[in-house]
């Protein structure tokens, strides 16, 4: 018992040392950034995160280790350095220095994080919704903001936008709906009104702490003037910003959100129903079960109203729906039927079609 103690004490002191050696290379790599700054290079450089990453898994292995743990373990921190030098960025960037912000719908998950990221900006945020402690009421109060970001429910977001309009507020208004169809009336009417208003999609959660590798979609809302001033808000992030009809949009996201949350609704509908438990199922299955077992289970742990709506509001979800049935449909006929040539078919069909699909940089 006495070694087992002296060798966890070892232990526990290597694991302090280790994180002070992880805080002075953030130290370092915090420094980095400020000279990248300084000089108007880019956050990121892929090329540097390629040679960090194979000297990783080399230095890895020369030790006797999985490469894998090496580059896992150097991906996190290459997130968490990434993350800490885009939140300095956005910081210094003064973009909302001495001006004032105003979330509707701020208690909300993503209200809050919109609240966070304006106020990182410098703005001066203030939040109305009845669930948050400071809340203010937009209806009664002088709207002299400079920014209005509607981050409530899609189904009220439009009634906001109309009611906004009659009071005209002379700030730049967005809203961050995943589904754009429903606020054409709000829209139209904050335009008539001759307010500045923009439409946006951010394609992450509320959890989300670094932009790389994230997508903005900005809808067209006819005011190329506000949608540039929104834009700019995100301009010192890693962001991509992507330019889209309304149309087009909504029946994209029939697909990239509707179609995947039904998936994920259906795999977990039919384990429920299957009569085995849960955890017997994961701890007999395999990589490919796990791995959609996880994406399940946290489409199960989200909003189920909010989902609801993205399937519900969207006018293209019907054909993205049916051709999911069509598609579970023709997989049961090849496998009921022994067409092993007609399942091969529709398993090299997707091979084909997935392999225009872009890799992922490290």
């Amino acid at each position: 018992m006495d070694e087992l103690r002296d060798l966890r004490k070892a232990l526990s002191a290597l694991d302090v040392k280790l994180l002070e050696m992880v805080a002075e290379r953030q130290a370092i790599v915090a420094e980095i950034g400020r000279v990248k700054s300084a000089s108007g290079r880019g956050t990121r450089d892929f090329g540097r995160e390629k040679e960090v990453l194979e000297l990783a898994r080399a230095t890895a292995r020369r030790v006797g280790l999985d490469g894998d743990i090496g580059v896992e373990l150097f991906r996190t921190l290459i997130r968490a350095s990434l993350a800490a030098q885009e939140q300095d960025k956005v910081a210094s960037s003064g973009t909302g220095g001495g001006k004032r912000a105003l979330v509707v719908g701020g208690a909300g998950q993503m209200g809050r994080w919109f609240v966070r990221f304006l106020e990182s900006q410098g703005f001066e945020v203030q939040i109305s919704d009845p669930k948050a402690r400071d809340s203010v009421d937009w209806r009664t109060m002088e709207l002299d903001q400079d920014v209005i970001a509607i981050t409530t429910p899609v189904s009220a977001t439009a009634a906001v936008m109309s009611e906004l309009a009659a009071l005209r507020p002379k700030g730049v208004i967005f809203d961050i709906s995943s589904v754009k169809g429903p606020l054409q009336e709000g829209l139209d009417a904050l335009k008539k009104a001759g307010c500045r208003v923009a439409s946006i999609h951010p394609l992450f959660g509320p959890d989300t702490e670094l932009l790389s590798g994230r997508n903005i979609i900005f809808v067209d809302t006819g005011d190329r003037a506000a949608t540039a001033e929104v834009k700019r808000l995100f301009a010192s992030t890693m962001a991509e910003q992507l330019d889209m009809s309304m149309d087009r949009h909504d029946k994209i996201m029939a697909y990239v959100l509707g179609l995947s949350h039904a998936v994920n609704i259906a795999f977990f509908k039919a384990l429920a129903e299957s009569g085995e438990r849960a955890e017997q199922l994961a701890a007999l299955s395999s990589s490919t079960f796990d791995a959609q077992l996880d994406v399940a289970s946290h489409v199960a742990s989200e909003n189920p109203y909010l989902y609801f709506e993205v399937q519900s509001l969207n006018r293209h979800s019907s054909r993205a729906l049916i051709a999911l049935l069509n598609a579970v449909t023709q997989v049961a006929a090849k496998v009921l039927d022994g067409d092993e040539p007609g399942f091969v078919e529709l398993m090299q069909r997707g091979k084909t079609f997935l392999a225009g699909r872009p890799v992922n940089r490290p």
